[in-house]
């Protein structure tokens, strides 16, 4: 039977992305006004902006996810606690790519900015895989 808590460091994390929820939700209302047109936006605007928020709420939620669950796997608390703060560190890159590649007044395409999307890419594969691998380890050396 797995006794061991989470790390003090991954509770403070933890803790600070679940409260970071509150600015996922005020973030909704800003769609809200870009959906009823009190924001001016052009249609590349809207779908990044929409696909920024989207991003954010999933994969705060994955990463807080996969914490708790390679915890209650057993994993090696160094190689699941990196994955899922690989995860959380997606979550704040890709929506950060999304949201300020399309800044200014119509823009025809992104900007540089796009680049934090694809970074924030890497390091969500990288944190699914190594919290994978970590949640899959600690179950065959239990089997």
């Amino acid at each position: 039977m797995n006794t061991t808590l989470i790390t003090p460091f991954m509770s403070i994390a933890l803790g600070a992305t679940i409260l970071s929820v509150v600015t996922i939700a005020f973030g909704g209302t800003f769609l809200l006004r870009v959906f009823t047109g009190a924001h001016e936006t052009n249609d590349l605007q809207k779908s990044f902006f929409r696909a920024g928020h989207a991003h954010a709420g999933v994969l705060v939620m994955l990463g807080v996810l996969l914490a708790v669950l390679g915890n209650a796997a057993g994993a090696s608390p160094g190689w699941s606690n990196g994955g899922a703060i690989a995860v959380l560190v997606a979550a704040i890159l890709m929506p950060l790519g999304f949201f300020l590649s399309v800044l200014g007044r119509d823009p025809q395409r992104p900007n540089r900015m796009i680049a934090s999307v694809w970074l924030g890419a890497t390091l969500l594969v990288t944190g699914l895989s190594v919290s994978g691998i970590a949640t899959l380890v600690a179950g065959i050396d239990r089997f």
